[in-house]
């Protein structure tokens, strides 16, 4: 299942010193600065090794994360804002628009955009893994589990920390809701395809599939829409990837409906949900070759290309022929003009994104220590500048993805 996913580009930074000269007023003091550079520069590095597991990428993420807290959470018992929260500039760039940042002298900007990436780690990691040559029923809960993680992740940051930002997001930014809610239900659309070819695989009940299908296909949609008064020029693929999604899922739905329909002697609707599964199928066709074809952010998924989608084009046909003789032969029913009006929910198997929460204070960041970071000792580190700056931050330098054989999504 390589390129099975839509994956936009990693966020960028610059780097980051925290030289706090004269403001560090103590050996514990800077120390925290120099681990706070090094831990920063070690999780950077993960981001882009193939290497790197779940496990070692939340080593890694707590290991940065527990010290930014101490720029961050109340230190001297009160309720003031943490005195080091705005000495440093961070610059990061969004997934959608290319390489130049946006800036704020302020570590919560800093804390969200660094686990922004985290999250989008996650969902590489799944699609990484998802193309594996033979995936086996482990890496299947990893693929559901990492996406499902990233979902958690974009949800506490949206809910959580995103508001107490004193600069709000720019439109079309990472950080603003359109973009952000985006990849909320993406991961959980993702996660769900998991369960469908999972369930597809043990021959569960074909209510449960086309249920199962009809909910992540809507999921899809809703992505789409959230996505559509963000301008064209950044979105228009994404866009694509969504609809051709909702279109094959509608196309599973109409299928294995059209199954549980026959199965309960309804060969005439049974033939109109299938007509309709085709009708959707070869709207999906379409929207692959759309897709491949529209510029944009992030790498090109082929979909069309992968046996778990051209089974279900052979599915549909054969089903629809069985059922096309079984109604000549015993049923005799007439088909219906419109296409039967599917009101599915799944009881089993829906993805819901994994609660998470930032490691706790690290024991280095104590109230004693946090007293000899003196203020009125040492400029600032810079001036904020404004949000959007015309410079360039270099991209990430990303693995390759190399096609594996096609297994048609069997897990072993």
């Amino acid at each position: 299942m390589t390129h099975w996913f839509h994956r936009n580009p990693l966020k960028a930074t610059a780097p980051v010193s925290f030289n706090f000269y004269g403001v560090a007023g103590s050996p514990s003091a800077n120390k925290i600065c120099n681990d706070l550079r090094t831990t920063r520069a070690r999780l950077l590095e993960m981001f882009t090794d193939t290497t790197c597991n779940p496990e070692i990428m939340k080593n890694a993420t707590d290991a940065y994360f527990s010290l930014l807290q101490g720029f961050i959470a109340s230190l001297d018992g009160t309720t003031q804002e943490n005195k080091l929260r705005f000495m440093q500039n961070f610059k990061w760039t969004d997934t959608l628009q290319g390489n130049i940042p946006s800036a704020q002298q302020d570590a919560i900007f800093e804390l969200i955009s660094m686990a922004y990436n985290v999250a989008i780690w996650h969902t590489k990691f799944a699609s990484r893994l998802a193309g594996k040559e033979n995936v086996t029923e482990v890496d299947a809960k990893d693929v559901h589990r990492s996406l499902k993680f990233a979902a958690g992740i974009f949800k506490h940051l949206k809910e959580v920390h995103i508001p107490r930002l004193i600069t709000p997001a720019e439109k079309g930014r990472d950080l603003e809701p359109r973009v952000i809610d985006t990849y909320i239900v993406q991961c959980q659309a993702e996660a769900q395809e998991v369960t469908i070819a999972r369930a597809i695989e043990l021959k569960h009940n074909a209510t449960l599939i086309a249920a199962l299908a009809f909910e992540t296909a809507n999921f899809y949609q809703k992505a789409d829409g959230t996505l559509n008064t963000l301008e064209p020029e950044c979105s228009s693929k994404w866009r694509k990837y969504l609809q051709l999604k909702q279109h094959f899922y509608m196309s599973y739905a109409y299928c294995y409906h059209g199954q549980t329909l026959l199965s309960s002697d309804k060969c005439g609707e049974s033939i109109r949900s299938l007509q309709e599964a085709e009708k959707c199928y070869s709207r999906a066709e379409t929207l692959c070759k759309e897709y491949r074809q529209t510029k944009g952010p992030g790498s090109t998924a082929k979909p069309s290309e992968q046996l778990f989608f051209t089974k279900l084009g052979g599915l549909i046909k054969n089903t629809l022929q069985k059922c096309e003789r079984e109604n000549g032969f015993i049923y005799f029913h007439k088909v219906p003009a419109e296409a039967p009006q599917l009101e599915l929910k799944a009881s089993y198997g829906l993805a819901e994104p994994i609660s998470f929460e930032f490691p706790v204070l690290s024991e280095q960041c104590t109230p004693e220590v946090y007293a000899t970071f003196d203020l009125t000792k040492g400029a600032k580190d810079e001036k904020a500048k404004p949000k959007r700056e015309e410079e360039v931050i270099k991209p990430m330098k990303e693995p390759d993805l190399k096609p594996q054989k096609d297994t048609g999504c069997i897990i072993s």
